[in-house]
């Protein structure tokens, strides 16, 4: 537990001089730029496509209670389509971390190990 008397830059200077070595390298911007390349375009799509079921809902009750077959309607599909995008989105950055965010974050790793090996005696 942190002591809590001691002043936040005190703590702060405290941590290993690995991070900072590896906060300056071209592969931790570039997983960094790669991962908000595909957080941020999904997020506002998704939370544009959630506002658009929930506008439609409060402000256009007549198209949203039109039957397609039998007892579904219009707002029920855009509801279950809700869930259909969560699964769909989780799918596509599984694949898409898979292809290009690991390979950066191993290569990290990696570097991370071989910089502190020597201070850390009992290893990972």
């Amino acid at each position: 537990m942190a002591d809590v008397n001691q002043e936040p830059h005190e703590q702060a200077a405290r941590h290993d001089p690995a991070y900072d070595q590896l906060h300056s390298e071209p592969d931790f911007h570039e997983l960094r730029r790669a991962y908000r390349a595909f957080v941020f375009p999904a997020t506002v799509a998704f939370l544009s496509w959630y506002l658009l079921y929930v506008l439609m809902s409060m402000w256009a009750p007549g198209f949203m209670s039109k039957q397609i077959v039998d007892n579904i309607n219009v707002a029920l599909v855009f509801g279950l389509l809700q869930f259909v995008t969560t699964f769909l989105l989780a799918w596509l950055y599984s694949r898409y971390s898979t292809a290009r965010l690991d390979p950066l974050a191993r290569t990290l790793d990696e570097q991370y190990l071989r910089l502190t090996r020597g201070t850390n005696e009992g290893g990972r």
